[in-house]
């Protein structure tokens, strides 16, 4: 059984409402923890430890296999939560549910990786092995937007390495997060192997601070934007934690004068638009050479302005529904004012009606700006003009963050010889900015954060070497 489980029970528990923000009505009713129960799930995670670290490889991998066909069982629940919570189209609930599966198998084949290493000794007699193991009880700080994905993402590797797992899920998608939590209790992971926690808006920052500050809490990992990762990593190390983080970015797509146009438009749709822009890997600069900058700006506000907006569940073919909130609908708004005031051009869309806005292309975006610098999480393709691959790379490098980035151009030597000069945790080649696989390392530097989600890499981040050493015959003089 999971905490989840354990509220879903409770007959006198207080509980809050998620609005939806499609039509402003209830989307889900959860159960409000406070910090004492939110504590009181550390410690039956961190009572569950013993056991569950000394459980063998086999039964860790079955349990997370059973728990990725029982979410790909559940895609209509899954699927009616994401869009009445946060607004998901139907293309955005089938990432979630893809990449979370992937995330749930490609940990359940990290079972067997958790190894070690033996180290030749100096002294006569000696083996040393250094072996890794779990730490403990894990905690996983994870957004709404990535609702299903990086849910998945915070606990699985964890789970596989031998971990006890605590997942604080958002307050914007309560409902989607604590299904998520039936599906790994219905798995059948042992009571208090997997917890989720969730909270009225108004007791978030109490309920992490306690999560955080727990002692049986010994790696938290989150996912979120930089302003509240600096919180938590300072939180984190005056407690002397590690973190992992992975946070926001302000990623680039170039495009140079050799590019494939068409290729590079549907990237550009793609990076921009895919899921109304609230995405930490959308492409928050279309940086295109000057001599193909007119017709690119041109064809991509053409396709902008064909996409259809509106409410997933009242048309199937919908490609952008709302954003996440009227306030962020608001903010996105005056980051498009802004940069008109200062000279952009607004070739299509911006016109807002409550929380859904229409797809914005904006070109001629300069540094001047606030939307050249600030993370936009909103559905607009920002053009900026580059002289040549040189100025690409330095407005590229131009950013506090460094999460991801992509480069059209037919020349793919020089594209790499690009990469070893950008500042970002992830390139890719002739592809959107918008892509990763469970089983490769992501994660970001700079303001993007750091650590590494994904594929082998991140058995390091949830595990602990030990020292051993086998002493045969030693003497030890004085």
């Amino acid at each position: 059984m999971t905490a989840t489980e354990t509220h879903r029970t409770s007959q006198d528990r207080a509980t809050f409402e998620r609005i939806e923000p499609l039509t402003g009505k209830v989307a889900s009713t959860s159960p409000a923890m406070t910090v004492d129960e939110a504590t009181a799930v550390v410690d039956r995670a961190a009572a569950a430890f013993p056991a569950w670290s000394q459980t063998t490889p086999a039964e860790r991998r079955r349990l997370l296999n059973r728990a990725a066909d029982l979410l790909e069982q559940r895609i209509p629940d899954v699927q009616r939560l994401m869009t009445a919570e946060v607004g998901a189209t139907e293309a955005w609930v089938r990432h979630n549910i893809i990449m979370g599966v992937n995330n749930l198998r490609e940990a359940a084949s990290l079972t067997t990786q958790v190894g070690g290493d033996i180290i030749p000794s100096n002294r006569p007699g000696v083996f040393n092995m250094a072996i890794r193991r779990p730490l403990g009880v894990t905690l996983g700080i994870v957004p709404w937007n990535g609702t299903i994905s990086l849910a998945s993402r915070s606990v699985a590797v964890p789970l596989a390495c031998g971990n006890t797992a605590v997942m604080r899920g958002s307050e914007l998608s309560p409902g989607t997060h604590l299904l998520f939590g039936e599906i790994l209790a219905e798995a059948g992971f042992p009571e208090g192997v997997v917890n989720v926690v969730v909270n009225a808006p108004a007791d978030g920052a109490d309920i992490v601070t306690a999560l955080v500050e727990h002692p049986a809490v010994r790696h938290v990992n989150f996912t979120g934007s930089t302003k509240v990762g600096r919180i938590v990593a300072e939180l984190a190390a005056r407690h002397l934690k590690p973190v992992l983080l992975e946070l926001g970015g302000k990623n680039s797509m170039i495009v140079l004068q050799d590019a494939d146009l068409d290729a590079a438009v549907d990237a550009a749709v793609f990076s921009s638009f895919m899921y109304q822009g609230q995405v930490c890997m959308t492409a928050g600069r279309i940086v295109a050479h000057e001599s193909i900058a007119d017709e690119l700006a041109g064809r991509l506000a053409e396709r902008a302005a064909a996409l259809r907006v509106g409410d997933p569940r009242e048309d199937g073919g919908t490609d952008v529904a709302c954003l996440i909130g009227e306030p962020q609908a608001a903010a996105v708004t005056a980051l498009i004012d802004d940069a008109v005031d200062k000279g952009a051009t607004l070739l299509t869309g911006g016109e807002r009606t409550g929380t859904f806005l229409r797809p914005a292309v904006l070109d001629h975006v300069t540094p001047e700006m606030r939307i050249y610098r600030e993370e936009t999480f909103g559905p607009v393709a920002s053009i900026v003009r580059a002289r040549d691959a040189e100025h690409a790379l330095a407005i590229a490098n131009d950013t506090e963050y460094g999460l991801s980035g992509s480069i059209f151009t037919s020349d793919v030597t020089g594209a790499l010889a690009l990469t070893s000069r950008w500042a970002t945790g992830n390139v890719h080649i002739n592809g959107p900015t918008i892509a990763v696989e469970s089983q490769t390392p992501y994660g970001g530097v700079k303001d993007s954060g750091y650590g590494r989600f994904g594929g082998t890499d991140s058995i390091k981040e949830f595990t602990a070497v030990q020292m051993v050493t086998l002493n045969r015959d030693q003497k030890y003089p004085l």
